[in-house]
């Protein structure tokens, strides 16, 4: 039975030992090292390239710029995401059939949806009538520090507002249905009982999704590397833009391995600190 468990379990030991622990240890390494991954030489750096990371001012961009998008993107995604849950639970049919549908961004091929996203956007769009209708002028969409980190949080939020969706409407189906015709025979309305019943009931789905989605803000790339390459300003300069940046174009991976630890402390740390928030409230309902 033992050498049966094995065997059972060897893909995805396998799988871990290449593309996790082989990588992981690879980059422990590098972290001091100058390597460029071209020349055979590879120099013994100590710890500089850490040292030169905290006084980046590319660095610092990104560890604010990780914070900017989530101040935009967290409550977009919430809302959305509950809304969407909220949405289909509520339909006497289907609801399989529409939990696909608002599912299937989360597929969808992130270099495709931002060349679309950044052609709809475009002055010379189809598009730009509209806008200059609306705002009496066409916005520089991705020329504005504000408004290119509101546009690439809001791609991601309609992203993952499907996925995040599924997990409260599973959390929305678990909460038993006594509890609001109990609310209805005392009179409660709709924003009662989605305050009262609802949300608190939904502790153990936000708790998911907000640690989820904390630790997306951190691991960004697509988005901004294809609408706005980090700028204006750096505003949308991410984490794993820098790494990026570092490694394949100035092609110093021991720096980039050093930038790509420091990400992982700060995402640690920032997925801590909620959780800790969230375990409060979570106590404060008697979940804990």
């Amino acid at each position: 039975m033992e050498v049966r468990g094995w065997i059972l379990t060897s893909p995805y030991l396998l799988y871990s030992l290449v593309f996790f622990a082989i990588p992981l240890a690879w980059s422990l390494w590098l972290v001091f090292t100058n390597w460029n991954l071209i020349s055979p030489r590879i120099d013994f750096v100590g710890l500089d390239n850490f040292v030169r990371a905290f006084k980046s001012a590319r660095v610092h961009a990104a560890f604010f710029s990780a914070y900017r998008i989530m101040g935009f993107f967290l409550p977009m995604v919430l809302v959305q995401s509950l809304a969407v849950a909220l949405l289909i639970n509520s339909l006497p049919w289907g609801r399989a059939f529409f939990s696909v549908g608002f599912f299937m961004p989360y597929l969808a091929s992130g270099v495709a949806v931002a060349l679309v996203v950044r052609g709809i956007l475009a002055y010379n769009s189809p598009a730009a009538p509209i806008f200059k209708a609306l705002f009496g002028t066409i916005p520089n969409w991705f020329g504005h520090p504000v408004l290119a980190v509101f546009i690439i949080s809001l791609l991601i939020a309609w992203k993952f507002s499907g996925y995040y969706a599924l997990i409260f409407l599973a959390g929305l189906q678990s909460i038993p249905h006594e509890l609001y015709e109990a609310a209805e025979l005392d009179g409660a309305r709709f924003f009662t009982k989605l305050f009262r019943i609802t949300l608190p009931m939904l502790y153990p789905a936000f708790y998911t999704v907000l640690i989820m989605a904390v630790g997306l803000c951190f691991a960004i790339f697509t988005e901004p590397f294809m609408l706005t390459g980090g700028g204006p300003g750096r505003a949308t300069h991410t984490w794993y833009l820098e790494i990026y940046y570092q490694v394949f174009q100035n092609l110093r991976a021991g720096y980039g391995a050093a930038i790509s630890f420091i990400n992982a402390a700060v995402t640690f740390t920032s997925v801590l600190i909620v959780r800790r928030l969230m375990q409060r409230w979570g106590r404060a309902l008697g979940y804990e």
